[in-house]
């Protein structure tokens, strides 16, 4: 395995290492390491839903876990996810600590009522006696032809509900340093992965780190533009910056990881250097997480802005099975090179 030293620059604040061991890692690897981890400092967690044990997960995220950890914590659950989400539920409001793995976030609209109405309101009704440190978790959004039923992002959906915070990774750094702090916090956590970015290698510490909740990172630093988005279109994002740049246009392109809390701060610093702002996600675009930011930024930085904030999204509708549908219906590096040139006023 290739391994190298090199500064950790989007290392948590509190950490004291500045140089550490990287190694290149599939982003599956890194989210079982933190489960590992974690489930090995503290036996309060546990790791539970549908084929994560005997067939080593779905997406073989949980591969060897169960020889590790036994099948009292690595547990196998029927077809059921309005059941298993309860059981987990009630679990973390004893005292457990549960990670929830969903096959899909599609499926995770079963469940609603338990995650909605109990999950996230317990500690409220409670008057702070009661919490529900427990972790949701599996691949959001798209994944090719699946069709509609199986191809819708869910950020903006849960991150519109209060008591919950709400995690969509991009890289397999991320994926784990954010997983365990999902895992150590007290309240209901909704973590979003990809199910074609699972594959996907980047470079993850040898030694334990912990990255925190609700910080964007600055993938890369531009002068002209902000690009923000996060999961798998800061994929879209950093290759439109790649073509802008073959223009003399620099983008800087911020991914945003943790969608509640919103790191709006860092988009807005962003902004008074590049007074332009585009989004790019895979939501909808009728309340979305584009729109939050977009009121955010026009609200605190109204001054700074030299053109409208704009974003690129998903069609508004059903993603249908179709390839040239597929292709209409999501981002794309050309749709987001577009826009962009849109907001610095240069002919298209």
């Amino acid at each position: 395995m290739f391994v190298w030293l090199r500064r950790n620059k989007f290392a948590h604040q509190n950490q004291s290492i500045n140089q550490e061991i990287m190694r290149q890692i599939a982003l599956r690897e890194a989210l079982r390491e933190a489960m590992q981890e974690e489930m090995r400092r503290d036996d309060k967690v546990f790791l539970m839903g549908e084929e994560v044990a005997e067939y080593n997960g779905a997406y073989k995220v949980s591969q060897g876990m169960l020889d590790e950890f036994g099948e009292k914590r690595v547990i196998d659950t029927p077809i059921a996810e309005l059941g298993f989400a309860g059981i987990a539920v009630g679990a973390a409001q004893n005292g457990l600590r549960p990670i929830v793995e969903f096959m899909t976030w599609n499926f995770a609209v079963l469940p609603l009522d338990q995650i909605l109405n109990t999950a996230s309101k317990m500690l409220a009704m409670s008057g702070g006696q009661v919490g529900c440190p427990i972790v949701f978790r599996g691949p959001n959004g798209s994944a090719g032809q699946l069709g509609a039923q199986h191809s819708t992002a869910f950020e903006s959906m849960y991150a519109n509900i209060p008591g919950l915070k709400v995690i969509s990774v991009a890289t397999p750094y991320e994926a784990k340093g954010l997983l365990k702090a999902a895992i150590r916090d007290d309240d209901p956590v909704m973590f979003m992965e990809c199910e074609v970015a699972y594959g996907d290698k980047g470079e993850v510490p040898e030694e334990e780190y912990i990255l925190p909740i609700g910080k964007a990172f600055v993938k890369r630093e531009g002068k002209d533009v902000t690009i923000v988005s996060f999961n798998k279109m800061m994929k879209i994002a950093l290759g439109a910056a790649e073509e802008l740049a073959k223009e003399g246009i620099e983008a800087e392109v911020i991914d945003l990881a943790t969608i509640r809390p919103l790191d709006w701060v860092t988009i807005l610093e962003s902004v008074k250097k590049t007074n332009r702002l585009v989004i790019v996600e895979e939501q909808w675009p009728f309340a979305s997480v584009s729109s939050e930011i977009a009121y955010r930024i026009q609200k605190e930085g109204f001054d700074y802005l030299d053109a409208p904030v704009r974003r690129v999204v998903s069609a508004d509708a059903p993603m249908h099975y179709a390839p040239n549908l597929v292709a209409a219906y999501l981002p794309s590096v050309p749709k987001t090179v577009k826009v962009v040139k849109e907001v610095m006023y240069l002919k298209k």
